[in-house]
Formats: C-alpha cells, structure tokens, sequence
C-alpha cells in the first residue's frame, strides 16, 4: 500500500552539480516503504541521465537514518508474493545506486538498521555523525536479513557481517569506520558539510572518467582476477581516448596547471 502522506517521501535540492536526496518520513524513523523506495529510485534513475549532476548525497531528516523496511507495511500483505515484490523493488532500487553514473555518498545522522543499514552500504561512499549507529537487526524478529546482507557482506570483513546478521547487535561509528564500512566521522554539526565538500570535490572532478571509473569498479569487484583485468585495460583504453584525459596528460607532461574539463 503506498504512502498517503501529503508531504513529500523524497527531497531533492540541487546546486552547482551536486543533489541532495533527503528521506523524509522522521515520524516513522525513515522506514523503506514501497513509496519511499519507488520515489528513491525514481529520482536516481533521472539523475543517472541528467548529466548535469555530478554527484549525489542521500540523507535524512529525523533523529534516524533508517529504521530499514516498513513492517507495519508489510504485515498488510503477508504473502509470499507480496514480500517478494516489495524485497524486488528495494533490490533494484539499491542497484540503481551502483547503475548511476555519478558517486553517490550516504549522510548519517542517526541509526541504520536493517535496510537502512543496507542504504549505507549500497552507497559508494559514507560519511556519519559520531552518534550513527549500524545493525542488521531482523534476527530480532526472526529474520534474517537476507537482502542487507548482500551489501554488508561486500562492504565489511565476513566475520564482522556475519556476526551482525546473526547476533541483530549494532556497530558504533568508531567501529564502521574501522571496518570500512563508512569513511569519514565528523561531529554531528559538521556533518553536512562534510558530506557537501566530499561531493562538491567528486563533482569538480572529470565526470566522464568518474563514469568509466565507477562503472568498471563494479563489475571487476564480481570478477575473477583474469577478466577484472582485462575489463580494466578496456576501460583505461576507453578513457584515455577523451578529451579530458588528453588535455590533464598533456597539462602534466608541460608543468601546467590541470585544463578544466569539458566533460563537466
């Protein structure tokens, strides 16, 4: 059943190429409803084609991040086929993180937890406040959580995750960071702005060689050793063949300062 608020589920602000998603259900601890996840990924999906943006920061507003998935929600349809449809449609939200050309950062304030903890890890970068919090807690309830537990399982020491998905415990801000989880921790005052210079210094950055970049990435990450390789010299080959690259080569081989970039 989708969301009857009348406020928007989804904030957008843009400026000079960087947008801004904000999760806007603070009432209900962000929970992924099947409107929040629809509106979520729509906006990703045109932002993947606007070229005009360069890199993207997910946020909330509230106390939480994310409590994860709607339960209230999803006992409305107990189905087998109702529960498939609503893990189907925040697996491929979560993949049009990875799909979209532009570096996407999670900003958070508060807890993550289940499919919230998973939006963290779905991002390509993470900053958080002293005070987030991450778990994977739906053993809680007597459930595993099976779908966070693909990005946590990417992002974190497969001990660490495991140890997570089975025991629901949450992780401090101080341990995310040392298992890689998130990169950066910042006193909540200063988060915003963190999170704003982190994506204003992607978005001045070349965007087509980011776009190659991210793209190989990913698949190479889902690849044997052999093919990464071979993934990567077509894409450096690819890349070296722009303008941009050309022009920031030829900058550093005469000791001038870098060109700014046409693919802006």
């Amino acid at each position: 059943m989708p969301d009857t608020n009348e406020a928007p589920l989804i904030l957008r602000d843009d400026l000079d190429g960087v947008t801004v998603l904000t999760l806007n259900r603070p009432g209900k601890f962000n929970a992924l409803s099947l409107g929040v996840l629809e509106a979520l990924r729509s906006e990703l999906s045109a932002i993947g084609e606007d070229t005009s943006v360069r890199a993207v920061v997910i946020g909330a507003d509230g106390k939480a991040f994310s409590a994860g998935h709607d339960l209230k929600e999803m006992r409305q349809d107990p189905s087998k086929e109702g529960n498939k449809a609503l893990f189907d449609k925040c697996s491929e939200m979560m993949k049009t993180i990875a799909a979209i050309p532009q570096p996407v950062i999670a900003r958070v304030q508060g807890i993550a937890t289940a499919a919230g903890c998973q939006l963290v890890g779905a991002c390509d970068l993470a900053v958080a406040s002293e005070s987030a919090t991450f778990a994977t807690s739906g053993i809680n309830l007597g459930l595993f959580c099976s779908t966070p537990s693909v990005t946590v399982s990417r992002n974190l020491p497969r001990k660490i995750a495991f140890e997570m998905l089975v025991t629901g415990e949450f992780i401090d801000a101080e341990k995310a960071l040392h298992y890689g989880f998130i990169n950066q921790i910042v006193p909540a005052e200063q988060l915003n702005d963190t999170a704003q210079k982190l994506a204003r210094r992607i978005a001045d950055q070349p965007a087509v060689s980011i776009a190659f970049g991210k793209k190989l990435f990913y698949r190479q990450l889902e690849a044997a050793q052999t093919v990464a390789y071979e993934m990567a010299s077509e894409t450096m080959a690819c890349n070296m063949m722009t303008e941009d690259a050309q022009a920031g080569i030829d900058a550093f081989i005469a000791k001038k300062p870098s060109p700014g970039w046409k693919g802006k």
